[in-house]
């Protein structure tokens, strides 16, 4: 057992305060047994001596008196004056006159192995003398029990000590599991989960949340290891032509504008991956932590309106009838550019996949909560598709086709953005039918 672990530390603290708990009942224990005794001795003592009085105050003679205490455990003894004037026969308290100085108190004698009382009663009128009367001498059985604690106590505490050891054992079997199950995790293993306890406690807690978040760090790995594999395959086709174009440009002298129409590829190229960069900055710069911190007075109406402006060229080149169905004022506190970015993406989506002479219809409104539909007569989306539409890089055109611009960032941008602000999207789509994409704020 190492010196630093959790067990040493609990049965250190455990075996500590067990101690102390049993020392201190031990000298409780003794102090309320000793006081018992005493308290039990005073009390016979002093009925003793009230029937010794009241006899000798009817006169009845003091030697008789005393003589009827040989059978009884008691002794006695009758002073006047400071003079001793009677004792029972079976009196064997040295130095009695010592005693009757005293008035009407009780004192008890200890040795290690007896224990002895007297009481000293002082006689009222007209005898005017003082009486003491003790106990035979009693095996000390408080020093015997003292003993006994004593030897105790030392196998009480080993005993709790050893219970505690085995308790924490058991109680520390589901976070030896989970510090086995954590060692074996890498990077490419989030296979090992820990069985549940049936009792609802914290250990069952902690299993539960352990079990949890290997899942999170499995689905989160999975994610990356998908989103390293599309950003490399994205940015793979730009650089590619790149390097192409400056290759076939340098293997021979050519005209100018042949120069000029290779640094124009080129810097379409390098413009598609400043894009693609920003919109991946984009989705890492916000979380549920900070984003509230960015919240300013929006009025959602005017972004939208300021957006569709930006597109009413492109809505004008394919012909297409932008209708605003219902357009109401609203404000809310938000994050300006995020919202700004939710308009653009899913109007340059719906925008981008309508055929010519289509309609796309624009609602925003407030009940509850804030409504934003865009319903579209384009191309659709294959029902088997729409689960994975929102995640990121991913096309519905499975061969990537690039006649219709894009990177597959849109829309998971737009869900990234809707749960900051605590909302929710719902898409719903057909082949040939159109789409419709519904955000609640």
């Amino acid at each position: 057992m190492k010196a630093n672990s959790l067990k040493t530390r609990v049965l250190f603290w455990f075996g500590g305060v067990s101690a102390a708990v049993l020392i201190l009942f031990s000298f409780v224990f003794y102090y309320l047994l000793d006081q018992s005794i005493t308290l039990k001795i005073q009390t016979q003592l002093y009925k003793q001596a009230i029937q010794i009085e009241d006899k000798i105050t009817a006169r009845e003679p003091i030697e008789q008196v005393l003589q009827n205490l040989l059978a009884q455990d008691y002794e006695a003894s009758v002073f006047k004056t400071g003079k001793l004037i009677g004792q029972s026969k079976n009196f064997h308290l040295s130095n009695p006159g010592f005693y009757a100085r005293y008035s009407d108190r009780f004192v008890m004698l200890k040795s290690e192995k007896y224990l002895k009382g007297i009481y000293v009663l002082t006689l009222s009128k007209p005898f005017n003398g003082k009486l003491i009367v003790t106990t035979h001498e009693i095996n000390n059985t408080i020093e015997d029990m003292a003993d006994t604690l004593l030897t105790l106590i030392p196998m009480l505490l080993l005993t709790l000590l050893f219970l505690g050891s085995k308790l924490i054992d058991k109680i520390l079997v589901p976070v030896k599991h989970i510090t086995k199950t954590a060692t074996e995790i890498s990077i490419n293993n989030f296979s090992g989960t820990i069985s549940v306890p049936d009792k609802e406690d914290e250990i069952k807690a902690l299993v539960e949340a352990f079990n949890d978040m290997i899942v999170r760090l499995k689905e989160g790995v999975d994610n990356l290891n998908r989103f390293n594999s599309d950003v490399s395959h994205e940015l793979k086709t730009p650089l590619t032509v790149i390097k192409g174009e400056i290759e076939i440009t340098l293997r021979k002298l050519r005209k100018p504008n042949e120069y000029i129409k290779s640094i124009q590829t080129i810097a379409y190229e390098a413009e598609q991956i400043e894009h693609m960069v920003k919109n991946l900055l984009l989705l890492t710069k916000y979380s549920k932590e900070n984003i509230t911190r960015t919240f300013e007075h929006c009025h959602l109406d005017a972004i939208l309106l300021s957006t569709l402006e930006k597109y009413d060229a492109t809505g004008k080149e394919k012909q297409l009838h932008l209708n605003i169905e219902k357009l109401e004022p609203i404000v809310t506190e938000a994050n300006p550019m995020l919202l700004s970015m939710i308009f653009s993406n899913l109007i340059d989506n719906a925008i981008k996949y309508t055929p010519k002479h289509k309609n796309i219809t624009i609602s925003l409104y407030r009940d509850e909560k804030i409504h934003f539909i865009i319903k579209d007569e384009g191309i659709g989306i294959p029902k088997e598709k729409l689960s994975k539409i929102t995640d990121r890089f991913y096309r519905v055109d499975e061969s990537r086709n690039k006649k219709i611009k894009g990177f597959g960032l849109g829309l998971s941008i737009v869900k990234n953005s809707v749960e900051l602000h605590g909302g929710e999207m719902t898409i719903i789509s057909a082949v040939n039918q159109g789409s419709t994409i519904h955000v609640v704020l």
